[in-house]
């Protein structure tokens, strides 16, 4: 499994919501290359899509105060190396976000 800790992480939200107008709930990065996608509950599921696309099976999670890794191959939630920072979106940044982007009914579009 590859963890590149020097990369850093590629926005301060999901790459493809963000391109597409799009929203998500929580942010995940790719350890391996830094790409910033939007979690499983999200609409476009793109941290999931970019492991398919790519096979770069580890994700941290992006949120503040969450210093998790989760392997999409094994399933498995571990703990791994400090990565280059920043460690997580903004704090202000809304969950979920972006600010404006996120409909009123989100909770009835999520993946459970």
């Amino acid at each position: 499994m590859e963890i590149d800790p020097q990369v850093p992480p590629s926005g301060t939200g999901c790459v493809e919501c963000l391109q597409a107008g799009g929203w998500w709930v929580h942010l995940r990065r790719c350890v391996a290359c830094g790409h910033v996608g939007c979690c499983d509950s999200s609409p476009g599921q793109h941290a999931r899509a970019h492991y398919d696309a790519t096979g770069h099976r580890v994700m941290a999670s992006f949120e503040p105060g969450e210093d998790w890794f989760h392997d999409f191959v094994s399933a498995e939630t571990s703990h791994g190396p400090a990565l280059a920072p920043p460690s997580s979106r903004p704090e202000e940044q809304p969950v979920p976000g972006p600010a404006g982007a996120v409909p009123d009914n989100w909770r009835s579009l999520i993946h459970r």
